[in-house]
């Protein structure tokens, strides 16, 4: 069984599923929970590989709530008794983790960017430790085995035929101790973080705020989405979300690092960018180490050179 609140991770972690389950020769199954599920939602599970999905639709779940939607999650599953479960790692998703696994007295395994099936029918998951210079291979000792699953480790596997299942189950919702009073959006406009094609990332050669417009003006002519290191975000609250193992993993086609030194931890948040290119004063930063092209250099210099030749070629 697999779920996940964001509908693109639950897409790729069916495409892990669908190879567990067929491995195991059992049914892949996908849970939809919330109030209101329309039925294009629900079609969705079965167009990604799932042979049944499970709905559990109640107004107790029309807002997000890590007591109510962990007691359904908790719930199904005993109804169900899957022999994998995997969740999305998503903020909302361990949150709902922590409280599954500790109702059904097993362990789980976090974060895990690849999934297989030992001699024994065991899950194996290997995950990245040491700031993602390093990759440990975990086992599930416990039935279920639980395992959560970052975005960006598989790939959505769209397959046609016959559609999934459908199972509507009824959960025993009690009063949460917590209520959300008001809940505001915010503005966003274009790709987000993780998903940008093309990501600017500043660190702390950037020493007033004012100096970000070189950013906002390189980012004008890539279309790039401008993100940070964590000082930046956590410390000057320059950003509301940042770069590396504490904050968010990217995958862009490119990456381009403005005055970052390039610590273990920011490095694992950008490991998986297809092209990084780095600019520092300092030619021994480590950074230059992950890079594909490196420039050393002042970043004030230069990045309004290195936009002012780009705005020039992408024109022509």
């Amino acid at each position: 069984m697999v779920y996940s609140e964001d509908m693109k991770l639950l897409h790729e972690i069916l495409a892990a599923g669908r190879g567990l389950a067929d491995n195991l020769g059992t049914s892949l199954s996908a849970l939809l929970m919330g109030y209101g599920v329309t039925s294009e939602v629900i079609n969705e599970p079965g167009r990604f590989g799932a042979d049944k999905t499970y709905v559990v639709d109640d107004p107790g779940l029309e807002r997000f709530n890590s007591e109510t939607h962990g007691s359904a999650l908790l719930q199904t599953v005993k109804t169900v008794s899957p022999e994998v479960l995997l969740i999305g790692a998503t903020k909302k998703g361990k949150e709902l983790t922590a409280r599954v696994v500790a109702g059904l007295g097993v362990g789980c395994m976090t974060d895990c960017t690849s999934l297989s099936l030992d001699g024994e029918s065991r899950l194996i998951g290997k995950r990245l430790t040491y700031g993602g210079f390093s990759v440990a291979e975990v086992a599930c000792l416990k039935r279920p085995q639980v395992a959560t699953v970052p975005p960006g480790s598989y790939d959505e596997l769209e397959l046609s035929g016959i559609p999934s299942q459908v199972v509507r189950l009824n959960v025993v919702l009690s009063e949460p101790r917590v209520k959300v009073v008001e809940q505001r959006s915010k503005a966003e406009a274009g790709f987000g973080l993780k998903e940008a094609p093309i990501v600017i990332g500043c660190g702390r050669a950037f020493r007033r705020k004012e100096d970000l417009a070189l950013l906002d003006e390189l980012a004008g002519v890539l279309g790039a989405h401008v993100s940070c290191t964590r000082p930046l975000a956590a410390d000057y609250h320059w950003f509301e979300e940042w770069i590396g193992l504490s904050g968010s993993k990217i995958r862009p086609r490119l990456y381009v690092s403005l005055g970052v030194s390039g610590t273990i931890q920011h490095v694992a948040g950008i490991r998986d960018a297809q092209n990084i290119v780095a600019i520092n004063t300092d030619e021994s930063a480590a950074i230059f180490n992950v890079a594909d092209y490196g420039i050393v250099g002042d970043i004030f210099k230069v990045v309004p050179a290195l936009t002012k030749q780009l705005r020039e070629r992408l024109s022509k």
